[in-house]
């Protein structure tokens, strides 16, 4: 870490270790705190808040404005609550957790681990998913989560040795050889492909009815090793009651050799956990950004 003493690295330092810190409060103190921080950076951030307007405007066209905007203040709120659950997962003892989750559908990743094929477990980016990580890890020895590199050299470096020191290993989401290898030792690869990384090795496929360049990746890495793929999603529950991580049975007959086909299941399995709490996914990200040729741009 001696490579990150420069002056430009103090506030992220800074910042890092007020965010440990916080895994002293109650429970209860960061959830008010994360719901004070998320209505203010409503307010503050106006063009993420216009992003996630024109996500929510496109997946929920069936809603009222009001609730468009509900779904969107309660998204602000549980993106800065999942800072605070970051620092949880990364630094909190097991002791924490013990009281705060229930898994269900442990008994689907047993059995798919059964097969000795490794297991791709299929998530997204529900504000829920560092937290849910750490209550998978607590029962699942060989878990590795998969990242994407952090832009902040430094905050990478923290995020990926708190990873790995509580996993079994975290995988950059690049390295595709140490992806393939992990899968063919049998183990288990946490995966969440809905962001919009353009169209190399990506299809256009519906996402809440809207096209949407989504990766051919996972069905790329079921084929190559045939490793089953499971949905896996979370959700924080209301009045402080913690976390329901569910894990569904293996998607069927995936992959199909369809490219658009298998994309679309893919899509599918992830808007099966954003409806079950819609204000707690990520849609400040222009998941929409690439569009197909001649559609304008949406942002």
């Amino acid at each position: 870490m001696a490579r990150f003493i420069a002056p430009r690295f103090w506030p992220t330092w800074i910042g890092l270790a007020l965010l440990r810190v916080t895994i002293l409060l109650p429970y209860p103190v960061l959830l008010l705190l994360g719901k004070g921080i998320g209505r203010a950076m409503f307010h503050l951030l106006p063009r993420r808040r216009r992003v996630a307007e024109t996500n929510v405007s496109l997946c929920f066209p069936h809603l009222d404005q009001k609730a468009r905007q509900a779904i969107i203040r309660e998204s602000f709120e549980a993106s800065a609550i999942a800072i605070f659950e970051s620092a949880l997962s990364w630094w909190g003892s097991e002791k924490r957790f013990s009281h705060l989750y229930r898994i269900e559908g442990l008994e689907h990743l047993q059995q798919a681990l059964a097969g000795g094929k490794g297991v791709i477990l299929l998530s997204g980016h529900y504000t829920t998913v560092e937290i849910s990580g750490r209550v998978l890890i607590l029962h699942l020895a060989n878990f590795h989560p998969v990242y994407k590199r952090a832009r902040n050299a430094l905050f990478n470096e923290v995020m990926t040795r708190a990873r790995e020191r509580i996993s079994a290993g975290a995988l950059e989401n690049t390295d595709m050889r140490s992806i393939l290898r992990t899968l063919k030792k049998g183990e288990i690869v946490w995966y969440a492909p809905d962001q919009d990384f353009g169209m190399e090795r990506s299809v256009f496929a519906p996402f809440f009815g809207v096209p949407t360049a989504t990766l051919t990746t996972t069905a790329r890495l079921s084929k190559l090793t045939g490793a089953p793929v499971l949905p896996q999603f979370s959700q924080r529950l209301p009045g402080g009651q913690g976390y329901l991580v569910k894990i569904l049975p293996p998607l069927e007959n995936f992959p199909s050799g369809d490219d658009v086909a298998d994309a679309t299941r893919v899509n599918q399995a992830i808007e099966i956990g954003v409806n079950e709490a819609p204000g707690q996914y990520l849609w400040v990200h222009r998941r929409f950004k690439s569009r197909p040729p001649g559609e304008p741009p949406l942002y």
